[in-house]
């Protein structure tokens, strides 16, 4: 009986690994995951897509059409795939609250994950209309680019353009 067990053991090692790495992209904490890429639809001057992912929050992208921004969208390249699990969102021209209603905010949003061999997984989130951070569950295996696109918004009207002063990725690397 030992011996079986022994030998059971044996065989089953090299596979144990990967077990356990699962266990801990499953249970550990994700790591952010920020992309070396980022592009929009359009940009007002002085709010380019980029200042949605510099890590700062009081610097913002807004799209160069006023109104309910339907159809915008911003888009992210990663130097490598990543396994995305988390989304953070700072909706609004800025975390603090006495900014954060100067311009339309995004209400509605699709999340385009496109996956190294080009399988597009969406997924529809709904933002609060609320300063500071939002979090969303998000999975994307070997994800290349990740495409948010602008479904419906609140506070739109004249001269008011979408607002999203920060996007953050997390996962896990390979």
């Amino acid at each position: 009986m030992l011996i079986l067990l022994a030998v059971g053991i044996w065989f089953a090692l090299p596979h144990m690994s990967g077990l356990f790495g699962l266990a801990k992209e499953e249970t550990g904490k994700p790591e952010s995951v920020p992309p070396t890429e980022c592009r929009a639809s359009s940009a007002q001057s002085g709010h380019p897509g980029g200042a949605a992912v510099d890590g700062f929050n009081n610097r913002y992208w807004a799209p160069e059409a006023t109104g309910d921004g339907v159809g915008e969208f911003l888009e992210c390249d990663f130097a490598e795939p990543v396994r995305v699990m988390k989304l953070l969102v700072f909706s609004g021209t800025s975390a603090r609250k006495d900014e954060f209603l100067t311009q339309a905010r995004p209400a509605r949003v699709t999340v385009q994950l496109t996956s190294q061999d080009g399988k597009l997984t969406s997924r529809a989130i709904r933002l609060r209309d609320q300063a500071g951070e939002q979090t969303f569950d998000l999975r994307g295996s070997d994800t290349v680019r990740a495409k948010l696109i602008v479904n419906s918004a609140y506070g739109t009207g004249k001269d008011r353009r979408i607002a999203l002063a920060e996007v953050e990725f997390f996962g896990r690397r390979p």
